[in-house]
């Protein structure tokens, strides 16, 4: 069965763009748009970036460092919570090992 795309018309800096969208995924992309827009008019407006292409460029690079941000932060949570879970294991080994000489 083949995926089913819905054309699909955006809006970023007032061109009109016509993506092809998967069933139910409509919001998302309206809602990416949205964002993309309203970054490439916060550059343009800054005028310290001439041109569509540059635009674009910046707010991908903006987009890819913030998402990077992101990805470190959650990894250094997640490692966070595993070097608890670990000291939270040895308490509980240590605990059992203790009862199980009491009870010898």
């Amino acid at each position: 069965m083949k995926d089913q795309n819905t054309p699909v018309v955006v809006h970023i800096l007032d061109k009109e763009y016509r993506i092809a969208c998967q069933k139910g995924e409509e919001e998302g992309l309206l809602a990416s748009a949205r964002l993309l827009d309203g970054k490439m008019r916060s550059i343009r407006s800054s005028g310290k970036v001439i041109g569509s292409d540059r635009m674009a460029v910046m707010v991908a690079l903006n987009l890819a460092h913030e998402l990077l941000q992101q990805k470190n932060e959650k990894n250094n949570a997640i490692g966070t919570v595993n070097k608890r879970m670990q000291t939270m294991l040895e308490k509980i080994d240590s605990a059992l090992n203790n009862c199980k000489q009491l009870e010898v």
